[in-house]
């Protein structure tokens, strides 16, 4: 599938079942002419997500557990899976799983897979045996009661979880509420810094959500075919908001006393203000340029998540002993 012989009539009625308040009553798939141009569109756009996530867990020194099948539920073209393979190496993993509610997804998927990675075994369903890694993308607005039980029963099979979502509001506050189920169980890896309960959701900060942006690739607003899917999908080819969990049943050694910026930092004359997690809660903070102008610069700068070590009193950053790790 490429921009020409893309079908721009299957994109709008997949993107107008997106965007639906009510959930399918079936399979949204018809074809595999959906599937294919899903793939190299809205698929793509979440596997820069994928992309970006992948890069902070190996920022954390993660590494998924040797020789892994992974196990890509609710699958539909598989990019999440594929991405997950191709970006730590399939030689480190022993097979791929693919399970969706649609079959046609799932052959779909299948046959993508063994194309990228012919040595792997590629299977379909979920089995009945340990998980490897367990891969969710953009699955929490599609789950019934049904599918959520299913899901924590899959979960207590899991070694480790890797889940991405939209970066909205309700979306990310639902995953965080998954965080606090699963999180007794399992070591969170990432986006928090720490094992303690969600700060997001203490009482008071409703109004706010765990959320991150990841950058397309360079180039991408000066290809006319991205340019076309952009304005016709009328997505912002710029901002890409995700949030995201990634959980391990291993002890992960996350290093101590290091805060994680949600959101983006918001800059102003001689000042950013950022909204900032730690194992203390969340809080707005401010961090002064002359304070710390090398910290000041970086963050203006700031490409990827960057994980600060600070201390701040009454809303004011004091980087007295800062420290970035990046």
């Amino acid at each position: 599938m490429n921009w020409e012989s893309l079908d721009w009539e299957v994109l709008d009625r997949l993107r107008e079942t997106f965007l639906a308040a009510a959930k399918a009553a079936g399979p949204y798939w018809h074809t595999i002419t959906d599937l294919e141009c899903y793939d190299c569109t809205f698929g793509e756009r979440i596997g820069w997500k994928w992309d970006a996530v992948l890069r902070e867990l190996r920022q954390r020194g993660w590494s998924p557990p040797p020789g892994a099948t992974v196990l890509d539920w609710g699958c539909g073209s598989g990019i999440a899976g594929r991405r997950v393979v191709e970006f730590f190496g399939a030689a480190n993993f022993s097979a791929v799983h693919v399970s969706d509610y649609s079959p046609l997804a799932v052959d779909f998927a299948q046959h993508r897979a063994r194309q990228s990675f012919p040595r792997l075994t590629v299977g379909r369903g979920a089995g009945a045996g340990p998980i490897g890694v367990l891969v969710l993308s953009h699955v929490l607005n599609e789950l019934d009661e049904t599918a959520r039980t299913e899901l924590r029963e899959l979960a207590t099979r899991a070694d480790t979880i890797l889940w991405v979502e939209p970066g909205t509001h309700a979306v990310s506050r639902a995953l965080g509420a998954w965080r606090a189920q699963l999180g007794a169980s399992l070591a969170v890896v990432a986006p928090c810094t720490h094992q303690a309960a969600c700060g997001i959701l203490a009482a008071g900060n409703e109004r706010h959500w765990c959320h991150f942006f990841a950058a397309p690739p360079a180039g991408i607003q000066a290809d006319s075919g991205w340019v076309k899917f952009g304005q016709r999908a009328g997505i912002d080819l710029r901002s890409l908001p995700y949030c995201f969990l990634a959980l391990d049943r291993r002890a992960f050694a996350a290093p101590a006393g290091f805060s994680r910026i949600i959101g983006e930092p918001r800059h102003y004359k001689g000042y950013v203000k950022l909204f900032n997690c730690d194992v203390d809660g969340v809080a707005d903070l401010t961090l002064q340029q002359r304070d710390a102008p090398e910290i000041f610069k970086a963050l203006k700068r700031a490409d990827g998540p960057q994980l600060h070590r600070w201390t701040h009193t009454d809303g004011r950053i004091t980087p007295i002993q800062s420290q970035t790790r990046d």
